[in-house]
């Protein structure tokens, strides 16, 4: 993607959230994300309310706050913010917790030639790729 399609990418996305209440920064570390995700399926195992929790965590931690969710500190300081015990975050963590389960997703999307995200795929209908003008979602979504 080139200097200026990315500028244009980030320039909708914050004008997105905005409407929504959500102050993107952008300019939060990008790296990995796999231990992020393994730390979702710890969630999984408590209830989908702390999962949903957890998600908003990280999301306004990356997005709003530049935090740095590549790093196990940072995502023990969400899981703890979570409601989730501290110990069990580091332990899950250091062990590869939900290592499989996020290694067999990715395996999944890969066969399903989804490389990136957002990714949406509806009713298995429409595929969109990146973020899709909400009128036009609302339109697929309501679409008899």
């Amino acid at each position: 993607m080139s200097h200026d399609a990315l500028n244009n990418a980030h320039s909708r996305l914050r004008m997105l959230g905005e409407a929504e209440g959500i102050k993107y920064s952008l300019k939060g570390k990008i790296g990995n994300t796999r231990d992020a995700h393994r730390l979702l399926y710890l969630e999984k195992t408590k209830s989908a309310e702390i999962e949903e929790l957890l998600l908003s965590i990280i999301f306004r931690t990356h997005f709003e706050e530049d935090g740095d969710i590549t790093s196990h500190e940072a995502l023990i300081a969400c899981g703890k913010e979570a409601g989730l015990d501290k110990a069990e975050v580091r332990n899950w963590l250091k062990n590869n917790g939900g290592g499989r389960e996020v290694d067999r997703d990715n395996e999944e999307a890969g066969k399903q030639g989804i490389t990136a995200v957002p990714h949406l795929r509806i009713n298995g209908q429409y595929e969109l790729r990146g973020t899709p003008d909400s009128q036009f979602l609302l339109q697929i979504l309501t679409d008899k």
